[in-house]
Formats: C-alpha cells, structure tokens, sequence
C-alpha cells in the first residue's frame, strides 16, 4: 500500500510518498521526500510519535533532511543512510524482518520497498535530467554510478567484495540491494567499484556514487518537455 501526500509552497508538486509492504517475511514502512525537509507528516499518528529507530546509529536530523533507517541490519541501514543523506532525500524507513533466518528477506525487501517508494515519488519526468552520473571516493576506493529514469529496469553492478560479511550484512546482498532498488524503481543502474582494497570503503563508496548520480537525475531542467525522443515514454 502506499499513499502519496504533502503540503508545499514549492510551485512544483511535492515528491513524497509513504510505502507500507507486509509479507510473510517482512513488514516495512517508508516515508520519502526527495526534496528533504519533514516527513513526519506524511506518517500514521503512530509511526510519527513513536518511530522504530533502533539505536540511532543511522539517525540524523538538519534543517533540511530528516534520516531514521532501521531494517535490523546495522551495515545495510548504514549505506542507506549515505544513499539518503547525499541524494537529498529525507527517509525514514523501519523494518521488522525474519532475521532468525538470515539476512535475504530483510535486505531485498527493504531495497524493493525504497525502490518503490523512489518510483511513486518521482512521479512524471517531465522536466527532470532524467541521467545522472557520478565518482565518489572514500579514501583508497573509488566507485562511479550511472543511472537513467528510463522505465527500463536493469542494472549491473560490479563491486568486488571479497569479505563473507560486512557486520552482520552478506557482501552477496549488497550488489542484491542495488538490483532490487533498480527493479523497483524502474531505473538502468550501472554501478562499478573502480579501485580500492577495503571492502566497507568500496561498498560505501558504491551508495555515495549512486547517491550523486541520483540526485543528478532528479534535477529540474526547467523545462516542461519529456527527456525523451520516444513519444510513448511514460511522462
């Protein structure tokens, strides 16, 4: 289920969106603005007074973005914050998952939750960059992100873990993450680590490269016209 609302001076519409997802595996819910700014509104009186944030290791809160991450996987809320914080979105996101079994169900269906949320946020790209790209290091790794809105989901992704585990994420969920996101989302996604020897750096460097690629994307032309030469894209 998810719902769409919010009040704005803006003279464009408010990219926002609420995302519940409940299955036998997981239950989520996601409050996205991809402008920034408060999102509180737009949840349940419960969810807003009494937020799942876990211990706050994924928590931050500024004059222009409200972050709260809590999937129960302290390495995959991490890299979603990054990907929050550096593309500009405010996000919350909580999840109950079937972590007495392992990690899968939890990472993919948080990463196919955001991806939608991204997706009914957005709404038309009329007037939107629709591509993006970007180089993000983190000390010794080095990672570039291409991404296009094109409605066309796919994505490669080539990151080059060699640990089992990042905390208690599998290094094979990762690249897995990424996929879902762009599935859900709708996107082509192109992610490569491109040097780097440890692999918490190359990972994060990974979500901070797509982050600025995404928030490329998303810009406004300030143009009214489809970023397409096909006149059936959706807009």
């Amino acid at each position: 289920m998810s719902t769409s609302t919010s009040t704005s001076t803006s003279p464009h519409p408010p990219r926002t969106t609420v995302v519940k997802r409940t299955t036998n595996e997981t239950k989520i819910q996601i409050a996205l603005s991809l402008d920034g700014g408060p999102v509180a509104h737009l949840l349940d009186d419960d969810a807003a007074t009494n937020p799942t944030t876990g211990d706050g290791h994924a928590t931050q809160t500024s004059s222009t973005q409200v972050i709260a991450v809590n999937s129960g996987i302290g390495f995959l809320d991490h890299m979603l914050h990054a990907l929050a914080k550096h593309s500009g979105w405010s996000l919350t996101l909580n999840c109950q998952g079937d972590l007495h079994i392992d990690d899968h169900h939890t990472a993919e269906d948080c990463a196919l939750a955001l991806g939608d949320a991204f997706r009914l946020a957005l709404g038309p790209l009329r007037g939107l960059n629709r591509f993006g790209h970007a180089y993000a290091p983190l000390d010794e790794a080095l990672s570039r992100a291409v991404i296009d809105l094109s409605n066309r989901p796919h994505a490669s992704i080539s990151l080059g873990l060699k640990r089992e585990k990042l905390g208690d994420l599998s290094c094979e969920m990762i690249p897995h993450v990424l996929e879902s996101f762009a599935e859900a989302a709708r996107v082509t996604l192109h992610v490569d680590v491109l040097k780097g020897f440890n692999d918490h750096h190359r990972a994060e460097s990974a979500f901070k490269a797509l982050a600025l690629a995404i928030r490329v994307a998303i810009g406004r032309t300030g143009r009214d016209e489809v970023p397409s030469e096909l006149p059936l894209f959706p807009n």
